[in-house]
């Protein structure tokens, strides 16, 4: 399962805490989540998302507005996996863990793991699963570019609007081992951004360098929503990165904007892993 972010030597569950062989010792939070993101000159509590972020996400998430994403990546994985029996799969970047939680229900034969550097998104997806019942699900925090696990452990690796790494996902991933690649398609929240901007503009195509990996299926999913309040919009808008490009004006014109029809576009990739 986990190895230490320290000596790199695998840890054991003991007790309440994951130890390794050179005594590095990892506990288990109440919520049942465990930390294994070193500082290394930054400060683990303050990485990644912050609570206000990751409660305008679970927010708009949790109005169902993106859950035909979530279905197709659930169909789109499982056809990846080709009846492998109980696959390992590591949802890279999940965040607080609304797909990390839809993955583990469809696939229950599945284990499931979900690492963010952010601890209060990994914090709530130990709640949202608690509260969904999950029990193949296991969550740590820590880094897409220091996964924690051993060479060759996972049968695939998720992606969704995620940070992405060559380098760690071929070391991870075992022979013939998914990667699925969630991003943006242009037309995506385009109604969105005609409010926020006087210049609209399509979101470019997404380059990875991928070069331990080779495209195997590609699909789009598009349809439109209709956001019935401004803090929806104000939800959404505050889960992208337009909102850390966006000045305080362009911000303002969300108040007053619902009932706001926009466009969600999803290309999903999968990638077989080059050996």
């Amino acid at each position: 399962m986990y190895i230490c972010p320290v000596c790199r030597k695998r840890l054991k569950l003991s007790n309440n805490s994951y130890r390794c062989q050179n005594s590095h010792s990892f506990d288990i939070a109440a919520k049942g989540y465990v930390n294994l993101l070193l500082s290394k000159g930054r400060n683990p509590a303050k990485a990644g998302d912050d609570p206000t972020m990751i409660k305008a996400r679970t927010d708009f998430l949790d109005t169902g507005a993106y859950f035909p994403l979530a279905q197709e990546l659930c169909k789109v994985l499982e056809t990846a996996l080709g009846g492998r029996k109980q696959p390992f799969v590591i949802d890279s970047g999940c965040g607080e863990g609304y797909y990390t939680a839809e993955i583990a229900k469809a696939l229950p034969d599945a284990a499931v793991y979900g690492i963010d550097i952010s601890k209060s998104g990994i914090a709530h997806a130990a709640s949202r699963s608690r509260a969904s019942g999950v029990q193949n699900l296991k969550l740590a925090v820590a880094s897409g570019f220091a996964l924690p696990f051993r060479d060759g452990f996972a049968d695939a690796v998720v992606s969704v609007f995620a940070p992405v790494s060559n380098d760690e996902y071929a070391r991870v991933l075992k022979k013939g081992g998914r990667l699925i690649v969630v991003s943006p398609t242009e037309r995506h929240l385009f109604g969105l951004k005609a409010v926020l901007y006087d210049e609209p503009y399509e979101n470019k195509p997404n380059h990875y360098g991928l070069r331990n990996f080779k495209l195997t299926e590609e699909k789009k999913l598009e349809y439109t929503i209709t956001l019935d309040t401004d803090k929806q919009a104000t939800d959404l808008f505050a889960m992208t990165p337009y909102y850390y490009k966006s000045s305080p004006e362009a911000r303002e014109r969300l108040n007053g904007c619902a009932p706001l029809v926009t466009e969600c576009g999803f290309l999903i990739q999968t990638y077989t892993k080059i050996d």
